[in-house]
């Protein structure tokens, strides 16, 4: 039986109004999330990803951002119609969050243990006493060697890995259902990447919760995510399991972030590139919003955005090309 869906989120439209226009940064975006899976979001800077996720908490900047339209239900209710006041009790508490840089996250005249401590006194009610030891645990359980005495030290006295573990002790100290991670990993060396992919991988297992994994970088969700769902020009263009992503890859732009991608086993001696830019996001979409770069495109591209089509079983892709047979799909 499949496990439980713990969020659920249909139609999510944002908006952010600029002095030179209206910015559409997220078109309808629709996924869901079940117990205990990870689930990537993948797709290049401004697709909309972050945005997605920062709206669900109601963390965008208003103004200039606003939610239009959409629902996103959270254990029976529903987060985006949330008062203040009961958004404040899910963040941290119920759905933690790592962001990119720890640096600007983290508090730079506060040591670690009250940045720790503070979240398990306002969610959990612990005293300062049972709040420190437990900081100390979660230092301990992210691998932070001699937790108890780190405490004491602000963010500057840890490397960059170091801090990105303490914003993941953070997000996991009141025990989520699901943690959100943000590209926790880019501002990283490519070894401390690995390091915090298996951490969270780890912590995972050990406590049942739901990750969303925020990247640009496909081959960072080849080893984590279960499912993947991939954004670009702020829709959704093709979603699937992690496997049948990489074996049955539709979406022209999802085999444009595949082919950048180097690899030791194609051969390959130059990664392909993805001809021309980004669509102008200060531009109202219509038609789909890649057919200025896609190889396939035809005149229905132009005129309507196809929304996602059925592939098999739990994969969908928003493109009218049948890539795999070069034929048109109906729609």
């Amino acid at each position: 039986m499949d496990a439980k869906k713990v969020l659920e989120v249909e139609g999510l439209v944002v908006r952010f109004y600029t002095p030179d226009g209206i910015l559409h940064a997220v078109n309808g975006v629709s996924l869901d999330l079940r117990e205990g899976e990870t689930l990537g979001v993948v797709g290049e800077s401004g697709c909309g990803k972050s945005v997605t996720v920062l709206s669900l908490l109601q963390l965008i900047p208003t103004p200039p951002g606003r939610v239009i339209s959409g629902t996103a239900v959270f254990d029976g209710d529903d987060l985006l119609g949330m008062t203040d006041d009961d958004i404040r009790q899910v963040r941290g508490a119920r759905i933690g969050m790592v962001f990119q840089d720890p640096m600007s996250s983290l508090n730079p005249v506060l040591n670690i243990g009250r940045q720790l401590s503070e979240p398990l006194r306002v969610h959990l009610g612990l005293s300062k006493a049972e709040s420190m030891e437990r900081a100390s645990r979660l230092l301990d359980r992210v691998g932070i060697p001699e937790a108890a005495e780190r405490l004491k030290d602000y963010p500057h006295q840890f490397s960059g890995g170091m801090r990105q573990r303490v914003m993941i002790a953070m997000a996991l100290a009141c025990a989520p259902q699901i943690l959100i991670a943000d590209e926790p990993t880019t501002a990283l060396d490519v070894p401390i990447q690995a390091q915090i992919v298996n951490l969270v991988k780890r912590l995972r297992e050990e406590l049942g919760m739901a990750v969303i994994w925020i990247t640009h970088d496909l081959s960072v969700v080849a080893g984590l995510a279960d499912r993947v769902i991939v954004m670009y020009a702020g829709f959704v263009v093709e979603e699937a399991p992690v496997e049948e992503l990489y074996a049955n890859t539709q979406h022209p732009y999802t085999l444009g972030l595949l082919g950048a991608l180097p690899r030791i086993d194609s051969g390959k001696e130059k990664l392909v590139n993805i001809e021309g830019s980004p669509p102008d996001m200060l531009v109202a979409p219509s038609g789909c919003p890649f057919a200025t770069r896609c190889p396939y495109v035809f005149e229905r591209c132009w005129n309507a955005n196809p929304g996602l089509l059925r592939v098999n079983d739990g994969h969908r892709v928003a493109c009218w090309w049948d890539t795999s047979n070069g034929t048109q799909r109906d729609g």
